[in-house]
């Protein structure tokens, strides 16, 4: 799975570059993300604006990558796509999980 990470404002963004975080995706997914993770950041912004479809298997890997950065660190989510936003709210992730409608607000919110 193809993932970009920069820092923005102190924040690390991490952005998927694949139209779906499903079941065939899954591990990849989870695998990739925990091997750009900065370990010295605080706070990571998911950048899920390019992702289209994500299914049970793929929220569960962004649950696992949560997991993974532990209870002092934050992970949240950008850009979720109408779909992929659906899916966090119907299954009230969305309150477990910070939403922000561009990696901007997620990383000045973040930031402050």
């Amino acid at each position: 799975m193809e993932l970009d990470s920069s820092k923005l404002n102190g924040v690390q963004v991490i952005s998927v570059k694949a139209d779906r975080i499903d079941s065939a995706a899954a591990i990849r997914f989870k695998d990739a993300v925990r091997a750009a993770v900065d370990d010295t950041t605080p706070r990571v912004v998911l950048d899920l604006g390019q992702v289209t479809f994500v299914d049970s298997s793929g929220l569960g890997a962004i649950v696992a990558v949560m997991k993974f950065l532990g209870p002092e660190r934050k992970l949240d989510l950008a850009g979720l796509t109408p779909d992929v936003d659906k899916v966090f709210r119907l299954t009230r992730m969305d309150t477990v999980f910070g939403i922000y409608g561009d990696v901007d607000s997620a990383t000045r919110r973040a930031a402050g």
